[in-house]
């Protein structure tokens, strides 16, 4: 096993030298196994290893073994171990989740930040083959497209995958020969969570029944799924350069030449734009391709509506792919961000919203004109974007001072047909920031912060002084 591991690393390009991998270790037997086979490697190519453990807090006792386990394998082997705990029952109903799903994102959420904060290069995960051939067989039954009919990917950015080239059977053997000890998290036999009855009565029924070699033949139409996607992928860049043309909101395909596309393209086009424009692809679904596609059928005028606060529109040369332009009186108000990235669009700006820990911005470059960064922990009403209203006012000095926005324009010899116009951050009546012209020192951050709020501001034409 442990070869045929090492060859798959060195297919995909793993690993290097001077990597820092961030292992994401449970301790049950894939995690543990990826431990050992990570330390096996370390010996050839020389890079470090940071194990995280994270405790969900659903198993009370068991949960803390495994945590305490994951520690002493650490110790033995002189390997640097964070652990980390959260509430995971709680955050999955605050969020509406399945605690499946919001264990997924809480584990996501800490490698990124184990990441961070140990400057690490990858994120290693231990899934296997059958991991995969159960996200293939979830995704056919679900619905999906070619992407999701790929399984899980070897290499995802900064993540990395050393084991998906082997089954759990094999990961299983290889301990029991090494005589290596691993914790058995008894929910894993409950029928709770789809994937574990996939796991449990699906899978082993179409082994048993079928063809012995199920997973390994998945895992073959798999990789071939993949390189057609990737193939795919290239052909829609190669388009998109030829029909597509971006805009402040969005982008613009002009319909003559959408239809010289080819039919296995288009709706990969589609759904990509819908992916950059919306910020990202969770919740984008065939309907909604295709309910851009049959715009180009219909006449200039026709709109409709999509996720994220998008909608496409029917215009002469095409159809428009956009952020929607809400009246001033509809604009969102009181915003309190998820810390995924938000965008909203007012009159002619695109606002981009992210929340972020305060050690993620150590090292970026200083604010500029259009990206500024607020306490996030003492805004009070949530943040709202829009132009002036009576009662209005700013924090001028460090020391508190405050004076009325109408005061402050009229100071600053701003005149009086631009004020309706511009740009304002605003918490409740407490002004953030006048876009072009003042930062509110209020809202500075400083070194008791522990969340900020990221504001990135595109525009057309700059209101007065970029500030």
């Amino acid at each position: 096993m442990l070869e045929k591991v090492k060859k798959y690393v060195e297919e995909w390009h793993m690993l290097k030298k001077e990597d820092r991998v961030i292992a994401g270790i449970s301790g049950g037997a894939d995690s543990i196994c990826l431990l050992f086979v990570l330390l096996e490697l370390q010996q050839t190519i020389g890079f470090d290893v940071v194990a995280v453990h994270v405790n969900h807090g659903l198993r009370g006792e068991e949960a803390d073994c495994d945590e305490a386990y994951v520690k002493q394998i650490c110790r033995e082997h002189g390997i640097l171990c964070v652990s980390y705990f959260e509430n995971v029952e709680l955050i999955a109903k605050n969020r509406k989740q399945s605690t499946e799903e919001a264990g997924r994102d809480v584990r996501k959420y800490f490698f990124g930040k184990a990441l961070q904060e140990y400057d690490g290069t990858k994120i290693a995960l231990a899934h296997h083959k059958n991991d995969s051939a159960e996200t293939f067989l979830m995704n056919l039954a679900r619905g999906t497209g070619l992407k999701g009919l790929g399984g899980i990917y070897p290499v995802q950015g900064d993540i990395i995958r050393p084991l998906l080239c082997v089954e759990r059977n094999e990961i299983e053997a290889y301990l029991d020969k090494q005589g290596i000890r691993y914790c058995v998290d008894k929910t894993n036999a409950s029928d709770e969570y789809t994937r574990n009855r996939v796991r449990n009565h699906i899978l082993p029924y179409l082994e048993k029944e079928v063809n012995a070699k199920t997973v390994s033949h998945i895992d073959e139409t798999m990789a071939y799924i993949r390189q057609v996607q990737a193939f795919l992928e290239e052909q829609v860049e190669l388009y998109l350069k030829a029909s597509v043309e971006k805009k402040r909101n969005g982008y613009l395909v002009f319909a003559e030449k959408y239809q010289e596309i080819p039919d296995a393209i288009k709706p990969l086009l589609l759904k990509k734009l819908l992916a950059d424009v919306a910020g990202y692809e969770k919740d984008l679904e065939a309907s909604h391709v295709k309910g851009v596609e049959e715009l180009f059928a219909k006449q200039v005028g026709r709109k409709v509506d999509l996720p994220y606060q998008m909608e496409g529109k029917r215009i002469y040369e095409g159809v428009l792919i956009s952020k929607k332009e809400l009246p001033v009186s509809e604009k969102p108000e009181g915003i309190l961000f998820s810390p995924r990235q938000t965008v909203y669009c007012f009159g002619k700006y695109k606002i981009t919203c992210r929340i972020l820990e305060q050690k993620e911005i150590a090292e970026k470059s200083v604010e500029n004109s259009g990206t500024k960064w607020f306490d996030y922990d003492i805004i009070k009403n949530g943040i709202s974007f829009r132009t002036r209203r009576a009662g209005d006012y700013i924090t001028i000095h460090a020391d508190g001072r405050t004076q009325k926005l109408k005061s402050y324009f009229i100071n600053e010899k701003i005149p009086q047909e631009e004020r309706d116009d511009i740009l304002l951050i605003a918490d409740g009546s407490h002004i953030l920031w006048i876009v072009g012209y003042r930062l509110n020192p209020a809202y500075q951050i400083n070194k008791h912060t522990k969340h900020v709020l990221e504001i990135q501001i595109d525009e057309g034409e700059s209101y007065g002084r970029d500030n």
